[in-house]
């Protein structure tokens, strides 16, 4: 399976249940456990999914691109750290 097919598959299981672990993932995906890992990887750093403990969600439209507005502006003076919104150090 080439990993933007499980990206997408994953993706939508993680839309369907509000918040799954990664184990019901890799049970309702039918996909080996190192495979969704690296996909749920994958979309966190796209900024597509969050985790939170050891469930993952995914991020609301206006959630996605608040944290893409961060993450790559220049001169944004706050960052997101586990859900929190933090001052950056100058």
């Amino acid at each position: 399976m080439k990993e933007e097919d499980a990206d997408w598959l994953i993706y939508h299981l993680v839309v369907q249940n509000d918040a799954a672990t990664g184990e019901e993932l890799v049970t309702q995906s039918g996909i080996d456990a190192p495979t969704v890992n690296a996909s749920l990887d994958r979309l966190i750093l796209y900024l597509l999914i969050e985790r939170s403990g050891n469930k993952f969600r995914a991020l609301s439209i206006p959630e996605a691109l608040l944290k893409c507005q961060i993450k790559y502006s220049c001169d944004s003076q706050f960052t997101i750290e586990d859900g929190i919104i933090k001052a950056r150090n100058p």
